[in-house]
């Protein structure tokens, strides 16, 4: 049984949908990236990678995780409750950061040791808000499958960002706080933009619908998401900015900084297409799910993630330091040993983190608050040995290990829960290695030989351009992609 060619269209309408807004942000992202980097230095990323660490960990716990509720309820106007409980929940949850921020300032500051954040910590409660904002926003946007919307969002957050960044290294206030002014204002750009258009759309139905006698009751209907997965989704945060937080502390800023870019890099295909595809995927896992057709819909998934992510992944473990210096400035060199050492692990997550959202839909939520415990575990004990070692590089490799393991336990559970065999979904695996063979060992070869860092990039592009041709020509749904975004670049003129 094989899923079938309606479905599959819809889906990769759907990621197209969304990945089209993504990619321009990130296309963006992409091109600017070079230029930041040579106005400012790794502990101006560094400070940016404090705040980023903090703003993330309290805002994936705005919505006290009702806005994961969102997709689930029969009724738009249950759902609709649901988002005034997030909401709500984002305000409150804003008002305690503010409390925390100013009551315990000099605490945080020697936790965090970085002078240089200090006075943007006003930032944090305003950015918590507005993810909380998002958040909700996104998953009603998620539930009407206005997909368009959203990637036009992202856009506009994308441009207020970097056009900030860029200005204010210009005009010479190249540090940290203007990046932190600068992402606060591409947040609440996003966030403002998509309320706004929601509103325009669904106005009547929230006025219509939303009652606090109705919230009350969603509230106790779904609380299993704040008793439960609240937790999970904040000890998973905190696995995820432990690194930078940790490093700065053991370390400096400008470790951290050549952290966060490194990772940065790592993190562009997940957020990409990894970040659509999971959003789309939990949509359609929650159909699967009542309709019986879970395995399809993960293996199909895994699939695609795997022969979308594995070759760049593979192309940066081996010339990431060469890339980096080239692309970013001979400053940034360590942050592509750093890319090169965690790109192994960032590639298992971007293949689990999209595919864990079936065990949300399973309601298996107490064994993905188990992996998010071992995970953060196992990640804090590899920083930690490499504190004590004083090697940046032992506890990156320690917990590039670790995430590994830990990521290969989550997958195994969601092949399970779906009901999908391992070694059959592993097959797509195998022939993007074997694809990689050839340019992986001249990338080798070209090491070895010591030969100027710009022909690695170059081979390394030629590489990934010829990988891409050969799967948009071999593969219909990724041909099916193409055609659909060159159809949509006419259609604009």
């Amino acid at each position: 049984m094989s899923e079938s060619p309606a479905r599959r269209s819809g889906f990769a309408a759907d990621v197209l949908k969304l990945a089209s807004g993504t990619t321009v942000a990130q296309a963006l992202g992409v091109l600017i990236m070079p230029l930041l980097t040579r106005l400012y230095g790794p502990a101006a990323f560094g400070v940016l990678a404090l705040f980023t660490s903090v703003t993330s960990i309290l805002g994936v716990i705005a919505c006290l995780r009702y806005e994961m509720a969102i997709l689930l309820p029969e009724t738009d106007e249950e759902a609709a409750n649901l988002v005034g409980v997030s909401l709500l929940a984002a305000g409150v949850i804003a008002a305690l950061s503010a409390l925390l921020v100013t009551l315990g300032r000099p605490l945080l500051l020697r936790l965090l040791n970085s002078a240089a954040l200090g006075p943007y910590l006003w930032a944090v409660p305003v950015m918590v808000l507005s993810s909380g904002v998002f958040y909700a926003l996104n998953y009603w946007n998620s539930r009407t499958k206005n997909f368009g919307r959203l990637s036009a969002v992202r856009v506009m957050g994308a441009v207020g960002a970097h056009a900030t960044k860029l200005a204010g290294g210009l005009a010479g206030h190249a540090t940290g706080g203007m990046l932190v002014v600068a992402t606060l204002l591409g947040s609440g750009l996003s966030a403002g933009v998509l309320g706004r258009r929601i509103w325009r759309d669904d106005g009547a139905l929230f006025r219509r619908s939303i009652r606090l006698s109705r919230m009350r009751e969603s509230m106790a209907r779904y609380r299993k998401f704040p008793l439960i997965d609240v937790w999970s989704a904040l000890l998973n945060t905190a696995s995820w900015q432990l690194p930078a937080l940790m490093l700065n502390y053991a370390f400096s800023e400008a470790v951290a900084g050549h952290y966060a870019l490194g990772v940065r890099v790592l993190q562009m295909p997940m957020s990409l297409i990894g970040g659509a595809i999971g959003q789309v995927f939990f949509a359609r896992a929650a159909e699967a799910q009542t309709e019986g057709a879970l395995d399809l819909v993960v293996k199909n998934t895994f699939q695609q993630l795997s022969k979308i992510g594995l070759f760049p992944v593979l192309a940066v473990a081996v010339a990431g330091r060469d890339a980096f210096s080239v692309v970013f400035g001979a400053q940034w060199a360590q942050a592509g040993v750093y890319a090169q050492i965690l790109s192994l692990w960032f590639f298992c997550g971007f293949i689990a983190s999209p595919l864990s959202s079936a065990i949300t839909v399973s309601g298996k939520l107490s064994f993905g608050l188990l992996m998010t415990v071992l995970g953060l575990a196992t990640r804090a004990a590899s920083l930690l040995v490499g504190g004590l070692l004083r090697s940046p590089e032992l506890g990156l490799a320690a917990l590039s290990i670790s995430g590994c393991f830990v990521y290969v336990l989550l997958l195994r559970k969601v092949f399970a829960i779906a009901g999908v065999p391992a070694r059959e979904a592993l097959s797509s695996l195998w022939q993007v290695l074997l694809a990689f063979a050839p340019a992986g060992s001249l990338l080798v070869l070209i090491q070895i030989l010591r030969l100027p860092p710009w022909i690695t990039v170059v081979a390394m592009g030629l590489a990934i351009v010829i990988y891409y041709w050969r799967l948009v020509r071999r593969d219909a749904q990724y041909a099916e992609l193409v055609k659909r975004v060159l159809s949509r670049a006419q259609s604009r003129r």
